[in-house]
Parts: C-alpha cells; sequence; structure tokens
C-alpha cells in the first residue's frame, strides 16, 4: 500500500478543460503526489510502456475516458489487459465519462481491469475517498 500523498495519477482524456479541471481537483484532494496527463490513450500506453519496469514512474491510479477519438478507452483497456502482467506494480484503472448508459456501465464493471465505473463530473470528495481507499 501506498501512502496516499505519494500517490501518483494518471489522467487519459481527450479534453483539455476535463483535463484541467480533473488535475486541479486532484491537487486539491492533497491526497496526490505527481499528476500525469495525457490527451490520448496512445501517449498513456507509450509511457506505461516505457516506464514498464519502473514502479516509481508507474501511476497508482489512472482515470480513463471512454470516448476519445483514434483509440477509445475500451480499446486502451484490451492493450493494457495485455500489458499489466509487465508492469512493476499494479495500475488501479477508473473508467470515466459522461455516458450514464447501463451498456457501458455493464462493460466496464465487468472488465476484469476496471476498478469502478465513474460519471463524470467527479466530485472532490469522491475523488478524495478513492484515492484514500487506494
Amino acid at each position: 500500500m501506498h501512502e496516499a500523498a505519494t500517490s501518483i495519477v494518471a489522467v487519459v482524456d481527450d479534453d483539455p478543460i476535463y483535463q484541467f479541471t480533473a488535475t486541479k481537483s486532484l491537487q486539491l484532494t492533497k491526497a496526490t503526489g505527481e499528476i500525469l496527463s495525457f490527451s490520448s490513450a496512445e501517449l498513456a500506453l507509450a509511457y506505461l510502456r516505457q516506464h514498464q519496469n519502473n514502479a516509481a514512474k508507474l501511476p497508482d491510479f489512472l482515470f480513463l475516458d471512454i470516448n476519445m477519438p483514434v483509440m477509445d478507452g475500451w480499446m486502451f483497456l484490451d492493450d493494457f489487459e495485455a500489458l499489466t502482467s509487465q508492469l512493476a506494480k499494479p495500475v488501479k484503472i477508473f473508467m470515466v465519462s459522461s455516458s450514464i448508459d447501463p451498456k457501458d456501465i455493464a462493460r466496464a464493471d465487468a472488465h476484469p481491469c476496471v476498478a469502478q465505473y465513474l460519471t463524470k463530473p467527479i466530485s472532490l470528495k469522491q475523488l478524495s475517498e478513492l484515492i484514500a481507499a487506494g
């Protein structure tokens, strides 16, 4: 278990406004150390592959948007699932979307790599609780 203050959190979302607000909210929780922002799933996967053997660089938590161009959240999860056994530490993934479609929620809940499905916007309280729970 990592101390909350040293948690590394990654935000993977193509919306720069959401990235900004998520980063600010995460900073306000005071439960995170470094915050990584990726504007695409491809960039996030490249980072994970590059640092797969370095636990100090890997995120503890990853907030993943579903709807992104080129590679969406579901495609990211397919690639991540193949990569997860090679990572130096476990990465807890929260699927994030503005969608309240029961099919999306059920699909995320059924995916072995997804810890929880979250609907945007995520409250400061919710972020704090998720990160504190580890």
